[in-house]
């Protein structure tokens, strides 16, 4: 029983010197741990190239406009073109 009591003493002070020497570990290197997630995030987010990383999925480049939409001209004169009269709601008081 003796041997028992003694083993999960020693394992319990294994684990509490674990935590302890972990967590001063971490307590030390805080700068340079937060600097590197910073930097994964960031390469994440903007892609290796320091671009948007794909997030605008290629549509400014050479394929912004749909096919058979080069001709951004009007097709109908604006000034020939027939004006709608604006609604009116009557008035009353």
């Amino acid at each position: 029983m003796q041997k028992i009591v003694n083993f999960i003493a020693l394992t319990s002070g294994a684990v509490s010197l674990a935590v302890v020497a972990s967590g001063l570990y971490v307590y030390v290197q805080r700068d340079q741990l937060i600097d590197t997630v910073k930097q994964q995030a960031l390469e994440a987010v903007l892609g290796g190239s320091g671009g948007l990383g794909g997030a605008l999925g290629g549509s400014l480049g050479g394929g912004a406009l749909p096919t058979g939409a080069t001709d951004l001209s009007p097709t109908t004169n604006p000034d020939t073109a027939p004006q709608a009269a604006a609604p009116s709601l009557p008035v009353t008081f």
